[in-house]
């Protein structure tokens, strides 16, 4: 009964020591295939980009005109998780280049990024304006009590 039992302990063994190297020949395969795919990854930039790395990425590519500092639009397009480059034209005017299976998200974080500036500029006042402003009404209110007093004076 001893012997038969070590038998089968045996044979036990050696299939274990067989499977085991089946399967640790399958899980390292399986790694290997993880870090490739992680490596490609690594290789495709996401986010904001040169348009040469950009132009390197399979699929279509779409540009639209931009107008102000690209410093803002990052920080919504981050959140948007979308592949963009900006080419300067001109000071201040940008061609903003994306992938064209990513035209929805970017016109979102556009919409996202007008609604923003648009808040901006009417929320925030320029305190030089309003100064000139308040200056422009002053004097207009003063020459109105000087004519005022003129007028008084001439009629007496």
């Amino acid at each position: 009964m001893q012997e038969e039992v070590n038998q089968k302990t045996v044979a036990l063994s050696i299939r274990a020591t067989k499977l085991t190297g089946k399967v640790l020949a399958a899980a390292l395969g399986k790694v290997a295939r993880a870090l490739q795919k992680h490596h490609r990854k690594a290789l495709t930039p996401q986010g904001r980009q040169s348009v040469k790395k950009l132009m390197n990425h399979y699929g279509g590519k779409s540009a639209m005109p931009y107008v102000g500092a690209p410093k803002d639009f990052d920080r919504i397009a981050k959140e948007f998780h979308v592949d963009y480059a900006f080419h300067k034209v001109s000071p201040g005017h940008y061609l903003l280049f994306f992938k064209a299976n990513q035209a929805d998200a970017i016109t979102a974080a556009f919409q996202k990024y007008s609604a923003k500036v648009l808040n901006k500029e009417q929320d925030k006042a320029s305190i030089l304006g309003q100064l000139r402003k308040f200056t422009e009404q002053i004097r207009t209110q003063a020459k109105e009590k000087q004519r005022t007093r003129e007028a008084v004076k001439d009629g007496r």
